[in-house]
């Protein structure tokens, strides 16, 4: 009879054999040290396209990675055949610390959150000033994921020859956001795209947008050796069909760069944003929230920005931008 308890001995102990051998199971992982690095350019059905050393390979998620997941511009470990041929199939192994990472969700009241992409530097936030009409409330929480993420963010306005810029300027020209303002025949002659690149040289750009504002259409003429499919706009619904079904990294020319692309968005859920990061981007307002009570939205009766203001520290228009930011999270985009 088995025995069980306290007096059990290790004959009572069933091993269950392990059909490759006796080798004794382990929980270290190999530090495969010999790995190359590389970068994640686009993921497809599960499969990561990786720049290293100027060649793509073709590679899968280890196993012993878990259920962590790897994003285009992710810096990431691979072994196994490397060389780019067809049918190859490499490894990655490890995925190395991120420097940021821009998150959305679905909705606001979706706890789910998703990593849109890693290591980016600055978010350009593409409208159209017409045909589509412009969304500000989606800009608005684009400016919050990108101040929560630690990037810096850029308007990039399309369309100008339909409609001004000006009016839609103004909401933002409190924040100091640096802006690009195009319109299609600047796009066609590649005038607009010489002065966005110079707000990208040198730097990792994620490009945003709902579908229809010629996002994909602008990463075209910024990189137009790598030409990504384009869609006409409903004329009568004012939206674009979804041309760009996930992110890709593309390097802008003479290796000055980097932009990413990323799908339409319809909205840009901001479940995850902590309102105390987004402060981080206001450095006039910040030192006035050290009298705040605990957990203080900044649009409470006893939030010390008002003081903070009154006293002469920081302009009355900053604290209106800041606290009709932070309001986006209590309102979904389309309200």
């Amino acid at each position: 009879m088995r025995r069980y308890g306290k007096h059990t001995d290790e004959d009572d102990v069933r091993v269950r054999p392990n059909r490759k051998g006796n080798r004794p199971r382990t929980h270290l992982r190999p530090k495969h040290e010999d790995a190359s690095e590389g970068m994640v350019l686009t993921v497809d059905r599960g499969r990561l396209h990786v720049l290293i050393e100027g060649r793509t390979i073709i590679a899968m998620k280890a196993r012993e990675l878990g259920r962590k997941g790897v994003v285009v511009g992710d810096r990431v470990a691979v072994v196994g055949d490397l060389s780019g041929a067809k049918d190859t199939l490499a490894r990655v192994v490890r995925v190395e610390a991120r420097s940021s990472v821009l998150r959305r969700t679905a909705d606001d009241d979706d706890p789910f959150e998703r990593v849109v992409v890693a290591n980016a530097e600055q978010l350009a936030i593409v409208t159209a000033l017409a045909d589509p009409e412009p969304r500000p409330r989606l800009i608005d929480r684009c400016l919050v994921a990108a101040f929560d993420a630690g990037l810096e963010p850029l308007l990039v306005l399309t369309k100008s020859d339909l409609a001004p810029a000006d009016g839609l300027l103004e909401t933002y020209r409190t924040l100091g956001v640096p802006f690009v303002v195009t319109n299609r025949e600047e796009l066609a002659d590649g005038e607009a795209a010489d002065r966005v690149r110079e707000r990208l040289t040198d730097r990792i750009t994620v490009f945003v947008g709902h579908s229809g504002v010629g996002k994909t259409t602008l990463v075209n003429a910024l990189v137009p050796e790598r030409k990504r499919a384009t869609g006409r706009v409903n004329a009568v619904t004012g939206r674009g069909r979804h041309t760009t079904t996930s992110a890709l990294a593309l390097p802008l020319p003479d290796d000055k760069g980097w932009v990413i692309d990323t799908p339409g968005v319809r909205s840009f859920g901001l479940h995850h944003v902590d309102p105390t990061r987004v402060i981080h981007a206001f450095p006039d307002l910040e030192p006035g929230t050290d009298d705040c009570p605990r957990a203080c939205s900044h649009d409470e009766p006893d939030c010390a920005l008002d003081r903070w203001v009154a006293d002469g520290h920081a302009d009355p228009a900053r604290l209106y931008s800041l606290r009709r930011l932070l309001a986006t999270r209590e309102r979904r985009e389309g309200d």
